[in-house]
């Protein structure tokens, strides 16, 4: 009311002038259909966290569940602050949605009993799918409005993309290719490039926990969090409580 009565003050002296004689005089205020103001009610977005996690080689069952019970301590907490989880593995030759963007404590708990593990590691596939995840629940989902990507790696892909999305590899399309498998230049251009499309995107976070060894490491983990201009822990005992605190800092760090 108070926001039509406004609209509709600086004309009150005019609209009576005009009112005399009309069914409309010797009203006290003259509402017209352009001053009506009508007050909608916004609902606050809510972040969705994509855990993308390495299923893949020695480590895969502590990543795991260290995911596992970040997610269920994280989505104890979502009702106050309409957060979402989305749980994406990636092993073997791709990336699969698991546990698809939710706040049901019941769904998550049955997806996460039997998770696969094991295989190859296509990283750049994993990273892909999250972003593909991501974007499509802010379009569908107006309840979501910033996406915080948390991706327990050791940032040692060895799965192509075009492997994970066509089933082949083309040797041709990598110079260093050797008996026809891609080369590991290869392999850390196509995950960089998915990286940087990360730094691109509005609304966008990208938090990178590394779990590889640091006395054999390569330094990938953290080469992607730059790339994405995101944040880079390093973990040497990668446990539920330690990924949620560094997802909690994360979320606090941009509210």
């Amino acid at each position: 009311v108070g926001a039509t009565l406004r609209a509709s003050a600086p004309y009150q002296k005019s609209r009576r002038k005009r009112s005399i004689g009309t069914r409309k005089e010797g009203r006290i205020v003259i509402i017209e259909k352009e001053d009506i103001r009508i007050k909608r009610m916004s609902r606050k977005a809510g972040t969705l966290i994509i855990f993308l996690v390495d299923a893949s080689g020695s480590m895969a069952l502590n990543r795991m569940n260290a995911a596992k019970g970040a997610a269920i301590h994280l989505l104890s907490e979502a009702y106050k602050s309409r957060d979402k989880i989305c749980l994406i593995p990636f092993h073997g030759v791709r990336a699969e949605v698991t546990v698809p963007p939710t706040k049901s404590m019941t769904l998550t708990k049955n997806r996460l009993e039997s998770m696969p593990c094991g295989g190859g590691s296509p990283l750049a596939h994993g990273l892909s799918l999250a972003i593909r995840t991501g974007l499509n629940t802010m379009k569908v989902k107006q309840d979501v409005g910033r996406v915080v990507i948390v991706c327990i790696t050791d940032g040692r892909a060895n799965i192509p993309l075009e492997l994970s999305t066509e089933n082949k590899f083309t040797p041709s399309s990598d110079p260093e290719s050797k008996e026809g498998m891609p080369s590991r230049k290869f392999l850390k251009d196509e995950v960089l490039s998915c990286s940087k499309r990360l730094a691109a995107l509005h609304d966008f976070d990208f938090v990178c926990i590394d779990t590889e060894d640091t006395f054999v490491g390569t330094g990938m983990a953290r080469e992607m969090a730059l790339a994405a201009q995101g944040k880079y822990h390093h973990l040497d005992n990668t446990d539920s409580v330690e990924v949620a605190k560094v997802t909690r800092q994360s979320l606090r760090d941009r509210v």
